[in-house]
């Protein structure tokens, strides 16, 4: 620190003599030597010196406290510098060393352009890349619908996939649906399935030779898409576009998309058991999940689920068909009142359960956990009524929490209504970060904001995302559909807010043949029905002239052969359920974007030609 002072000068020559420090000071070594004389100036020496002015000429008043102030700036300035100097040291130095590796990685290839005919480069590559163009947090189907999307408007995109799953990414409906029905003894192995229809397929969206090894991928002379398995992301840094890994690997990024889905939810009650309790349970998410529920279905006698809702449903119509043949107990138990007791109507959702039974599986409603305890070699659920249930395995199926620990290093914000990431219309929480599917609570502008968990929603909100991050600018503006099949024969597709808890208005009509899920997936060759229904909207609907002019109303007890449900706010339609009818979401969806009143119900049913033959 030093301090300046100009001393008072009385007459002509103090005047001159004051005026002397500010004249031109000499050129060369003399200059510089009389510049440290000057600065070296003894500490004692300068506080003895006065330090007065009269000010500027013309002017009054005395300059100690503009002094003062200049001073405490400059202290003030420099401190500030040396703390953003320091907090910004270790970002600093990663990014300069970033620039220097993909420097020099761009120097050694032929040209100056990377490229994977470098004789040297396979043995000097890192095994992860310190910098990304584009980066994918979540190896699932939102990841992947992004990947995809980002290389369809750029070609030559270089983007890593960080998956936490050891596995490539892969479709998840089969897991609870078609896998529980093949006759391959090898499939937990094989992974592959026949569709209902007869066709076979694999259970990934594509095979390893579709990916770009993760070392390779800034060498690769069209880029690619590269999986980097088993590696999670525990912090990221905003400012700085760097993730760090579980390993302590750091990746840098331009644009980042977070697709962290969600993990399955656990009862308290079981949480509260104790690890020997834990070790007989299964939260079904994942290729592991199914592997081990497989397995354990061909050991135990009984496996109880508990959860009335889609993966529940799903996982008891496919377990009780083994109960037929191998002599395995399934059982089923939930608080509502029916299976799908939250979405479907209760006169339907009676109906399900129903039909759940004839599958041979014990259903049993409004079941609630009290406890969870080990008895011998059994487990014994005690429920709040006093009934209680002795078996082998339990599976719980009782929802999805959405993944979303990144937000406290990100400084992101989770909704405290829905969960996950609040976003955006086009899916932005920030300005060169994306997030999609599972974990993305966005705002519908028909709606409201929602958080959607369903295998469409992944597809549509990853490509979107996907486009977005390289310059698209869309909004959301889709409504995304949700299907469930009960086996081969039954089947329902549904869109907007489904909620048990709304009017209902519903319409139906005798089946056909091809009225199941089978039928529809014989036309389309898949049954992942997000493959063959796209974002198409019926900009005009007609009603057919073989549509019954009376549609039915359905009665207690009655068969549902096909049929559609309107989901009621405010006598607008804000949700539809296709009951064993397939095809026809483009006009469901216009149907509640138009949003508007209907008189007569029976009449826009008819929109669905559902009484074709």
């Amino acid at each position: 620190m030093f301090r300046c002072s100009v001393a008072a000068a009385a007459g002509a020559g103090g005047l001159a003599r004051a005026l002397r420090p500010l004249s031109p000071a000499p050129r060369g070594r003399a200059a510089a030597g009389n510049l440290l004389q000057r600065w070296n100036v003894p500490i004692k020496l300068q506080m003895s010196r006065q330090v007065a002015s009269s000010g500027v000429p013309g002017g009054k008043g005395n300059s100690s406290v503009f002094v003062l102030i200049v001073g405490l700036s400059t202290l003030g300035a420099g401190a500030y510098v040396y703390r953003t100097l320091r907090e910004n040291k270790e970002r600093f130095t990663s990014r300069v060393t970033t620039i220097t590796t993909r420097s020099q990685e761009k120097e050694s290839s032929p040209g100056g352009k990377l490229s994977n005919l470098s004789p040297a480069a396979p043995g000097t590559r890192p095994e992860v890349p310190s910098h990304v163009p584009f980066l994918l947090i979540g190896g699932g189907t939102a990841a992947f619908a992004a990947a995809r999307s980002i290389r369809a408007r750029d070609p030559g995109a270089r983007v890593l996939i960080v998956s936490e799953d050891p596995a490539l990414p892969y479709m998840r409906p089969p897991l609870s649906k078609e896998l529980w029905f093949s006759d391959d003894p090898n499939v937990t192995e094989t992974l592959r399935f026949k569709q209902w229809n007869g066709k076979e397929r694999s259970i990934y969206f594509q095979p390893p030779s579709f990916y770009v090894p993760v070392r390779d991928l800034p060498f690769v002379e069209n880029g690619g898409v590269a999986v980097l398995c088993g590696k999670k992301v525990v912090h990221m840094d905003v400012r700085g576009n760097i993730v760090k890994l579980s390993d302590g690997t750091q990746i840098s990024y331009d644009k980042c998309l977070i697709a962290t889905g969600g993990s399955p939810r656990n009862l308290p009650a079981i949480e509260r058991a104790g690890k020997d309790v834990q070790r007989r349970l299964t939260l079904f998410r994942k290729i592991e999940d199914f592997k081990s529920l497989e397995k354990i279905s061909r050991e135990v006698k009984s496996i109880t689920i508990i959860g009335g809702g889609f993966l529940g449903s799903e996982l008891a119509c496919a377990l009780g068909r083994r109960a037929r043949t191998r002599g395995l107990e399934v059982i089923q138990l939930f608080p509502e009142n029916g299976n799908m007791g939250k979405v479907l109507p209760e006169y339907l959702s009676n109906w399900t359960t129903e039909k759940v039974r004839r599958e041979g599986v014990n259903v049993m409603p409004n079941a609630v956990v009290k406890s969870v305890s080990v008895s011998g070699n059994r487990l014994v659920i005690k429920l709040k009524d006093g009934r209680k249930v002795e078996t082998d395995h339990i599976v719980a199926a009782v929802g999805l929490e959405p993944n979303v620990e990144l937000a406290k290093s990100a400084g992101l914000e989770v909704d405290s209504d829905f969960g996950g990431f609040r976003v955006n219309a086009e899916l932005q929480a920030r300005s060169n970060i994306w997030v999609a599917g599972d974990a993305a609570c966005f705002y519908d502008i028909k709606l409201g904001r929602r958080r959607v968990e369903h295998h469409d929603h992944a597809v549509v909100s990853g490509r979107l995302a996907g486009e977005n991050m390289t310059g698209a600018a869309k909004p959301y503006w889709h409504q995304s559909m949700f299907w469930s099949d009960l086996g081969p024969n039954v089947g329902y597709e549904a869109i907007g807010l489904v909620d048990s808890s709304l009017p209902t208005v519903g319409v139906f009509a005798k089946a056909t043949a091809k009225d199941t899920p089978k039928s529809v997936t014989e036309q389309s060759g898949t049954g992942i029905r997000s493959e063959s229904e796209t974002e198409a909207e019926a900009s005009e609907v007609h009603i057919s002239p073989s549509s019954s002019p009376t549609p039915q109303v359905p009665k207690q007890g009655e068969d549902y052969g096909k049929g559609v449900i309107f989901y009621l706010r405010d006598k607008v339609v804000v949700g539809i359920v296709l009951w064993n009818i397939f095809n026809r979401m483009p006009i469901a969806r216009k149907i509640i974007k138009d949003g508007e009143e209907h008189d007569d119900l029976n009449e826009v049913a008819k929109l669905f030609n559902i009484h074709e033959d």
